[in-house]
C-alpha cells in the first residue's frame, strides 16, 4: 500500500470542497410531468413525487437557486407537478422543445445565471431527459449530483442503466435525504434546524416519525 504524504499543517478540521453548500449549488428540476409520472416504471411514482417535493423545499429553505423546466407542456407531457410549483410560486419555468434540456439556450442560460458549478439534478426520465443534459453539463465542467429517489425512469433497468452510464461519466449519485441534510450539516446551524425537521417530518418516512417520537420524549432540541 503507497504511502500517502500528508501536509500536516494543512490537517484540520476542514470540509471537504466536494460538499454540496447552501453557497455552491443549484438545483434543476426536469420534467416532472403528469405524462412523464405516467410512463414512470421505475419506483413508486408517490413516492418520486414526495422527494421531489421534499428536495425543492430544501432549496427553498436554503436558498438555493432552483430552475424547472418542463418539456412540450402545452402538446404532450402537461403542466409542471403542481406540488413543486407550489414550493416555488414566483419562478418562471422553462419549457422546451427539446428532450436534452442541455440544447435549450433559454435553460441553459438560466442555471448560468445562478453563478453555481455544482448542479443537483433530478428528472423524468432518468434514461432521456436525465442522462442527455448530465452527460452535456459534465462535459462543460460543470459537477453534477444527480437525485436517484427524485427522478424515475420508463423501468428498473432502464433507471438503473441511466445511473450506471452518468456515474461513470463523472456524475455523482444522491439521495433527497441526504442533500438536505448535507446542506444543513450542522445541528448548530439553529436558523434552519427547525425547518429542517420539518421537511423531515413532511416528508422522511420513517425518520420523521422518529422525529415526531424523540421530540415527544425528549424535547424540543432532539437532533436528527
Amino acid at each position: 500500500m503507497p504511502e500517502i504524504d500528508f501536509d500536516l499543517d494543512r490537517v484540520g478540521a476542514v470540509p471537504s470542497p466536494d460538499l454540496l453548500t447552501p453557497d455552491n449549488a443549484m438545483m434543476l428540476f426536469v420534467d416532472h410531468q403528469p405524462q412523464m409520472f405516467f410512463g414512470t416504471g421505475s419506483g413508486d411514482r408517490s413516492a418520486i413525487i414526495n422527494n421531489t417535493v421534499g428536495l425543492a423545499k430544501a432549496a427553498k429553505l436554503f436558498d438555493v437557486p432552483a430552475v424547472i423546466t418542463t418539456v412540450a407542456a402545452e402538446s404532450f407531457s402537461g403542466p409542471a407537478l403542481p406540488q413543486l410549483v407550489d414550493v416555488f410560486p414566483d419562478h418562471k419555468l422553462v419549457d422546451r422543445t427539446s428532450m436534452n434540456a442541455w440544447e435549450d439556450e433559454n435553460l441553459v442560460e438560466a442555471v448560468r445565471a445562478t453563478g453555481r458549478r455544482k448542479i443537483v439534478i433530478s428528472g423524468l426520465w432518468t434514461e432521456v431527459c436525465l442522462v442527455l443534459p448530465v452527460l452535456s453539463a459534465l462535459s462543460q465542467g460543470y459537477e453534477v449530483y444527480v437525485v436517484a429517489d427524485a427522478s424515475g425512469g420508463v423501468t428498473p433497468q432502464a433507471h438503473e442503466h441511466a445511473l450506471e452510464r452518468m456515474i461513470r461519466a463523472g456524475a455523482v449519485p444522491v439521495t433527497w435525504v441526504q442533500v438536505l441534510l448535507e446542506l444543513q450539516r450542522d445541528w448548530a446551524r439553529t436558523e434552519t434546524y427547525d425547518g429542517v425537521m420539518e421537511i423531515v417530518k413532511a416528508h422522511a418516512g420513517a425518520y420523521g416519525l422518529g422525529v415526531v417520537y424523540a421530540k415527544h420524549f425528549i424535547g424540543a432540541h432532539a437532533a436528527g
